[in-house]
Formats: structure tokens, C-alpha cells, sequence
């Protein structure tokens, strides 16, 4: 296998552990794939109170942390899925999420979903385009 296709998982003490058999991110070659985020605050790995609010803000929080333990930023991704209890928060989620991709926001998709873990009202993946200097082994002629 070629070093740009090696998996290497990313890891980060500012969130919770992955509560199951997953990483909470995997980069490969120039992407870094980062699994769905809860509103689980990092210190007591309990949803934060609030509603879908409260949730969003620390999804994306959590979400920032991994791609920052990653060499990335909010800046680097490329597409979002949100994962919606119910589709009548999507504009108060809508609004929040707008405050953390401020500029060229990423491609998106949001869904309602019959459940979330742990009884979760919104839960954020994304896919992020590494900075360039995470790249140089993946030159191609």
C-alpha cells in the first residue's frame, strides 16, 4: 500500500472517547474523514442541557477539536452531514452552524432521523481536505 493510502487514526483528548467500536476521525491520503459529533461535553461525556441548541454548539465544538488534533480546521471541510431528531430545529441548528463556517461553507446535507446515541437531538460528521503540508506524500506524476 502506498504511504498516501495509509489509514491513520486521529485521535483527541478534548472530546469524549468514540462510544463504540469506531474512531473519531480517520485521515487517509489528503482527507480526513471525522465521525458524528454529539453535544457530549468533553469533561463528564453527558449530552449538554440546553436543547438543540446547546447541542449544536457543542457538536461543532467537539467536531473543531478533532480536526485541530488533526493538523486541520473548521476552513478544511468539504462537506457536513447533520443528523436532525427533528427537522423543526433545523433553523435554529441552521443558525448556529452558521456561525462556525463563517466564510465558503462547506457542502452539506441534513436529515431527520428516527433516533440519535444516547438520545441526542443533532449529531455533525465532516470530511475535511488536509493542509498541504500533511500532503507532500502524496505527490503523483
Amino acid at each position: 500500500m502506498k504511504k498516501c493510502c495509509s489509514k491513520e487514526i486521529i485521535t483527541c483528548d478534548q472530546v469524549p472517547p468514540a462510544i463504540g467500536p469506531y474512531s473519531v476521525g480517520v485521515k487517509i491520503g489528503h482527507l480526513a474523514f471525522i465521525s458524528g459529533q454529539l453535544g457530549f461535553d468533553p469533561k463528564t461525556a453527558v449530552l449538554v442541557e440546553g436543547g438543540v441548541e446547546a447541542q449544536a454548539h457543542q457538536a461543532l465544538k467537539n467536531l473543531k477539536a478533532i480536526l485541530e488534533s488533526a493538523g486541520a480546521s473548521l476552513d478544511h471541510v468539504v462537506k457536513t452531514t447533520v443528523f436532525l431528531m427533528d427537522m423543526n430545529d433545523f433553523a435554529k441548528v441552521n443558525a448556529i452552524y452558521a456561525e462556525y463556517f463563517t466564510t465558503n461553507p462547506p457542502a452539506r446535507s441534513a436529515v431527520q432521523v428516527a433516533a440519535l446515541p444516547k438520545g441526542g437531538l443533532v449529531e455533525i460528521e465532516a470530511i475535511a481536505c488536509m493542509p498541504h503540508e500533511h500532503q507532500d506524500s502524496c505527490q503523483h506524476k
